[in-house]
């Protein structure tokens, strides 16, 4: 009988140390996936801060050179040269946009090797000269991140939902 109780004694501990090793991945799993989501939320507020205030020098720090912009209306622009012209002529017409992020929608998602994927839905407001802030609607996006050299850079922008836009 005590061969066989130490049999189950061992079997026990093996099962619940076995138990404990698997939870202790899932717990560092969710960590990851809890400190990249927080790391894309926190580029993205800067990103959008800079965008806000049309702080040409800090909105051109996330981009890739390479970036491709998928705009349901715009079509495709490609490298960040038309972007940063697209952005002073923006800032330049005086009608003042801000974007929000609807923080509940947002998603993240590793990508191996690259950065990340950030999926979600943001609103958008504008002031034209001399009138009240309007909104000008509610739109999804994806942004593929590219984390190298420790700094996150905007690769590929997919913006969509632009039906009901309205800027007047």
């Amino acid at each position: 009988m005590t061969n066989k109780f130490l049999r189950l004694l061992l079997l026990a501990v093996f099962f619940i140390s076995a138990g404990y090793a698997q939870q202790s991945d899932m717990s560092k799993s969710n960590k990851a996936k809890s400190d990249l989501y927080n790391e894309i939320f926190q580029v993205d507020s800067t990103l959008f801060s800079a965008f806000n205030n049309c702080d040409s020098a800090t909105y051109k720090k996330f981009f890739t050179d390479d970036l491709e912009f998928y705009h349901d209306i715009g079509g495709l622009s490609v490298g960040l040269a038309i972007e940063m012209q697209e952005f002073s002529e923006m800032c330049a017409r005086g009608t003042h946009i801000r974007r929000e992020l609807v923080k509940s929608t947002l998603e993240v998602y590793p990508i191996k090797n690259y950065g990340a994927i950030e999926i979600g839905v943001h609103r958008f407001s504008h002031t034209n000269k001399g009138q009240a802030e309007k909104p000008s609607g509610t739109y999804k996006f994806i942004q593929v991140w590219q984390k190298k050299d420790g700094q996150w850079k905007i690769s590929r922008v997919i913006s969509y939902g632009h039906d009901d836009m309205k800027n007047e």
